[in-house]
């Protein structure tokens, strides 16, 4: 995944939030009413804000849409699994420092429904009983979820993946690019996604699942009451470790505003990927059935086309050539010992 984007009439504070989790301004162009129409089907002129976290180019940016005039506003607080739900990820340093910053923001008068940092061995990785001498391998992660936006932070114990998660130790929050993508979407299959590997490419993480309160992880971060659960598929790019996508479809019946998820609101309603090759994937979403624009330009003059899928999902595929930061594309875990 290459950026986030974010439907917003106030990028000033935008600017200003972001910063705070490493993201800087790198570029900045518009678009007329008639040229945001044509590509991302919103009669509205378009400022647009590209912002980066540290050197990481390739993955993890987010893109300000500033719209003269909004369709929606998917800013006030919804359910953690609502259908149209987006959330961000980025690795810490430090996640209890992060969990005192919102707390104090909260009682500040903010709106954010923050919960408690959860651990968990989610790889085993050395096995054997654990005590104080053989330290259990663990994430720890946590989520804050907010009418401006909602994240969802991890940190490692005991263990390091290279190019997942690079965090600059100058950044104020010690935050990451966005290192992973979850998506909650209306559907009946897992089917309705599959495009993801047979037109874009990406790779299936495994077979899919079923989630639920009975996990510690999915039960904290999404709040989960007895007996909810989710479908849940991860799809990860063969040219990139990092800036992964995990879908989600809930078991239970919960709040739907897919209505709402479109581009032109306020809030991530948009999401990007880049390639060499985009009249090839064009094709391929073509055959798909998927209704792509034509290959336009960009407001970044980028060659790009954009859709929207029947899950709900909306994608802008750009026609990108250079990238300086290299990504990693083998995934390895190193211990640390710590």
């Amino acid at each position: 995944m290459y950026e986030i984007c974010y439907g917003t009439d106030d990028p000033n504070f935008a600017i200003k939030y972001f910063a705070e989790f490493g993201f800087q301004v790198v570029e900045e162009a518009q678009f007329s009413n008639e040229q945001a129409a044509e590509l991302y089907g919103h009669l509205s002129t378009l400022k647009s804000i590209r912002l980066q976290n540290g050197k990481i180019d390739s993955h993890g940016l987010i893109r300000l849409l500033v719209w003269e005039t909004l369709k929606h506003d998917l800013g006030t607080m919804s359910p953690p699994r609502a259908i149209g739900q987006r959330l961000a990820v980025m690795k810490t340093n430090d996640i209890f420092r992060l969990q005192d910053v919102f707390t104090v923001d909260r009682h500040a008068g903010q709106q954010w429904a923050i919960t408690e940092p959860i651990a968990d061995d989610l790889f085993d990785l050395d096995g054997g009983k654990k005590d104080l001498f053989n330290r259990p391998i663990i994430v720890r992660e946590n989520a804050v979820y907010g009418s401006f936006f909602n994240h969802i932070f991890f940190q490692r114990y005991g263990y390091h993946i290279e190019g997942y998660g690079t965090i600059d130790l100058d950044t104020r929050l010690q935050t990451s690019e966005f290192t992973h993508h979850d998506f909650f979407i209306k559907g009946t299959s897992l089917d309705q996604i599959a495009y993801l590997s047979t037109a874009l490419g990406l790779h299936q993480e495994a077979e899919p699942a079923i989630d639920g309160e009975w996990q510690k992880g999915p039960k904290a971060v999404f709040k989960l009451q007895a007996g909810e659960g989710h479908w849940y598929q991860g799809f990860v790019s063969p040219n990139n470790i990092c800036g992964k996508l995990k879908m989600f479809i809930p078991t239970n019946t919960v709040e739907d505003r897919s209505s709402i998820q479109e581009v032109g609101a306020r809030g991530i309603t948009l999401h990007t990927f880049y390639t060499k090759k985009l009249e090839m994937v064009h094709s391929l979403v073509m055959e798909h059935d998927l209704n792509p624009t034509s290959i336009l330009k960009n407001e970044f003059n980028e060659q790009s086309f954009t859709f929207t899928c029947p899950a709900g999902c909306s994608w802008q595929i750009i026609k990108k050539q250079n990238i300086v930061h290299k990504p990693v594309t083998e995934l390895k875990f190193e211990l640390t010992k710590r």
